[in-house]
């Protein structure tokens, strides 16, 4: 079997004892691209920070696994080293830290010690996925994400992933404030990663996203769980008509969730 496989089974999440995902059941290999949508509130940035162990979420039930690995064992440096990446909604802003100085310690951590990245090797093809990106050869010598418009942001999120090359990449609404030629270039690069090696999660509310990157399943969260899958066809259903539709196909019932989550 070609690629890794991160399996989520029986998935429950908490912040401050308050539960919001309620059995996430998934799974994604190497050559797939899945998306999740669904209404706010309903845990879909709760599961990307659950696999990456951001410390506010607390696992109270279930497992994640990366190649039959427990991902709960580790800790956050340990698995992105392991092959999970997570471009975030609202990236971080980091000073003194430049982002070419970022992104080859990011290469070399990955990495065995004695077998690090050359130094003229990272420039050229950190010189080629800028220009790919068309990104400002600038940015590179800027202090990662310091005054960086949303744009910036998030097109560097993908310049990351690009550099990084993981297994299994989580895509916190990449799409989130970009205007309409940010988000062709963004989609550009994801679409550049495909491949058999590498499996992608997209959390998203639109469609407009998918319209250029074309999933492979996409899933439905309510109430902290996936509660409907299916191909591309079920995107474009949901821009049409809205989740009215599963609601009452599934009889479920509105309740209140925490936003954000």
């Amino acid at each position: 079997m070609s690629g890794s496989v991160l399996e989520i089974k029986n998935l429950h999440v908490s912040i401050e004892d308050k539960e919001i995902l309620k059995g996430v059941n998934l799974t994604i290999k190497g050559g797939e691209f899945h998306a999740i949508m669904g209404p706010n509130g309903t845990g879909k940035s709760t599961l990307a920070s659950a696999i990456m162990g951001h410390p506010k979420y607390e696992v109270t039930e279930g497992s994640i696994t990366l190649d039959g690995e427990d991902v709960l064992e580790m800790e956050v440096d340990e698995r992105a080293r392991a092959g999970l990446f997570l471009a975030m909604q609202y990236p971080s802003e980091i000073s003194g830290v430049t982002t070419s100085d970022f992104l080859r310690s990011a290469i070399n951590a990955r990495r065995e010690e004695g077998d690090e990245i050359s130094l003229m090797k990272f420039i050229k093809e950190l010189d080629k996925d800028l220009e790919y990106l068309e990104i400002d050869q600038n940015m590179a010598t800027r202090y990662l994400n310091e005054g960086f418009s949303g744009g910036e942001k998030k097109r560097n999120e993908i310049l990351q992933l690009m550099q990084l090359k993981p297994e299994i990449a989580i895509l916190d609404e990449i799409d989130s404030g970009l205007d309409i030629d940010a988000l062709k270039v963004v989609s550009k690069g994801i679409n550049k990663m495909r491949g058999e090696d590498f499996g992608c999660l997209i959390i998203t509310h639109y469609q407009r996203l998918l319209n250029y990157i074309t999933p492979d399943f996409v899933h439905v969260m309510m109430q902290g769980r996936v509660v409907k899958s299916g191909g591309p066809e079920l995107a474009k259903r949901l821009e049409a008509e809205g989740y009215e539709w599963i609601k009452e196909e599934l009889g479920i019932e509105d309740e209140t969730v925490e936003q954000n989550a």
